[in-house]
């Protein structure tokens, strides 16, 4: 089936993304810091040390997501509670980064963020409560009592 390699490419997929996110937001606060830049009259090492902590903050919430994608992957099910909620959260952040990533930094980017939703997506929708769509509705679960048989219709009257 396809849903274990979709699990572990978003998982790797994530995982390289908050390591790529907590980089960039350590060069951007280095980049403040150097240049003692300011932004109306605010600190700059409060503005450099607040930058890096947050993408050191964003890197670990995608990293922890991967993990959860990788736990998915390896258990081959469903994420529950914590985890389904941090999966459906990180694809509404990629849904927001998407939007916002389309004017700011151009197409290529858009897509980027469009194809890692899809993969959260993926793998959120193939890992589904029931196991199989239709073709488990079809099926008892084990231990459970079988459906009762129609019961047979009445001969008709004056038959043969």
């Amino acid at each position: 089936m396809i849903r274990r390699p979709v699990a572990v490419v978003t998982a790797f997929v994530l995982f390289a993304e908050g390591l790529g996110i907590a980089g960039l937001q350590w060069f951007l606060g280095t980049v403040v810091d150097r240049q003692k830049m300011s932004l109306a009259g605010l600190d700059p090492d409060a503005m450099s040390l607040s930058t890096k902590a947050g993408g050191v903050v964003f890197g670990l919430y995608f990293v922890l997501c991967g993990v959860v994608a990788l736990l998915v992957a390896l258990r081959n099910r469903p994420a529950a509670g914590l985890g389904r909620i941090l999966l459906i959260s990180v694809a509404v952040v990629h849904g927001l980064l998407g939007a916002l990533t389309v004017g700011l930094v151009g197409w290529g980017a858009f897509v980027f963020m469009m194809v890692v939703l899809g993969l959260v997506l993926l793998t959120l929708m193939t890992y589904d409560r029931q196991g199989g769509g239709a073709d488990a509705a079809a099926v008892p679960e084990q231990g459970a009592p079988a459906a009762p048989a129609a019961p047979a219709a009445p001969a008709a009257p004056g038959g043969s």
